[in-house]
């Protein structure tokens, strides 16, 4: 593993800042506080190869590895950790239709996947099968030349709003055996929406329900293998997890810059708090956990690059550890504010609330350590 990132790569990360800093962070807050979902904003980074990153070019993909990813992610939630960690979950869906879909499922959806003509939600999670995703309910039979779905997916990012689901439903047995991967597109008869979730954060994007009842769906939309399907979301996850744990490192990166100007600019007892030793020391603990953390991403990043055996150990370990660091950073730089920190007008309290959630989603920071423990276990 080299640390040294290569030309490329460089000029990548710098395209993506760019694009954050001129078309994200400006807006941020204000999104924030309406609930608005930029889709026009979403949508147009297609243009610059961000909506296909590891999908294979010769359906519009950019092929770049994971390490890449990565560097993209925290780019782009430097500008606004909702909506980078939107454009990442829509990448993920475009990697598995990439991987297990036939030929003629990746000529039909991914050239307008990679240009977002059509964004694309992950549906896991159910009211009832969190962490125990294993345990999911929604249920597809076959009818004829097609499939009917029932069930629900509870927190689904873009519900309502996305072009077209991913959706895990269970089409045999029960436990992971049984579940499939099933692509249903928006308008399908039987798919509805339920109103969008009030949240914490990540209040630039939509979050809702996703409701089938009796929904009709072509024999073709099913992804791969039958049975195959919590394999798929289970592969998916491991490079979700690094894309959702880049984005907390890119949000809290944004609060120690914020911090970092603020402690220059705020005087005290007639000299700037920047010159407090008990200030620089919290500074360099900061720094140094970031530089840590984005270390470790990137280590795991090159592990599933590279198809090491213990990829999934360093994905899950990757994702606890940076998103715990993040969100503590992020909390840091809030007290370091003091009482402005509080104040939406300064930003912080928008990228803590916003970081909160990168512990939960894409499996929980205890079910991280559940993986880890199997694994150690395992090669004891």
């Amino acid at each position: 593993m080299d640390f040294a990132l290569t030309d490329e790569q460089q000029a990548i990360a710098e395209m993506a800042r760019s694009f954050a800093d001129e078309q994200l962070a400006p807006h941020a807050i204000g999104w924030d506080e309406t609930g608005h979902f930029p889709e026009d904003v979403v949508r147009s980074v297609g243009e610059l190869g961000m909506a296909g990153i590891y999908v294979r070019e010769d359906v519009g993909g950019s092929a770049l590895s994971r390490l890449d990813a990565t560097l993209i992610f925290e780019a782009l939630a430097h500008g606004c950790p909702s909506i980078g960690s939107f454009i990442s979950i829509h990448n993920m869906c475009a990697w598995m239709i990439d991987t297990f879909g036939t030929a003629e499922q990746r000529q039909t959806w991914l050239p307008k996947m990679t240009s977002m003509e059509l964004i694309c939600s992950y549906c896991l999670t159910e009211p009832g099968a969190g962490s125990d995703a294993a345990a999911l309910r929604t249920r597809a039979k076959r009818d004829g030349n097609g499939w009917r779905l029932d069930g629900a997916k509870a927190f689904i990012s873009g519900g309502g709003s996305s072009d077209l689901y991913l959706t895990m439903a269970r089409t045999g047995e029960d436990g992971p055996k049984g579940v499939s991967a099933i692509l249903v597109e928006a308008g399908s008869d039987g798919l509805s929406f339920g109103a969008n979730e009030r949240k914490m954060g990540w209040r630039a994007q939509p979050t809702a329900q996703v409701q089938f009842d009796d929904c009709k769906v072509p024999a073709d939309r099913l992804i791969g293998e039958e049975g195959a399907g919590f394999r798929y979301a289970m592969a998916g996850l491991d490079g979700g997890r690094l894309n959702i744990a880049a984005s907390a490192l890119g949000g809290a990166q944004a609060a120690l810059d914020k911090a970092l100007a603020y402690v220059k600019e705020r005087s005290a007892f007639g000299r700037p708090i920047a010159e407090f030793q008990a200030l620089q020391f919290r500074l360099a603990d900061m720094e140094t956990q970031l530089q840590a953390a984005r270390t470790f991403l990137r280590q795991a990043a090159w592990k599933l690059d590279t198809g090491a055996p213990d990829a999934t150990k360093f994905c899950a370990m990757a994702k606890r550890f940076v998103t715990d660091v993040a969100f503590d950073v992020a909390n840091d730089a809030l007290q370091l504010h003091g009482g402005y920190g509080y104040l939406a007008d300064y930003g912080i309290e928008k990228i803590v609330r916003d970081l909160r959630v990168h512990q939960i989603l894409e499996g929980t920071n205890e079910i991280m350590r559940v993986i880890v423990s199997r694994h150690l276990l395992a090669e004891a």
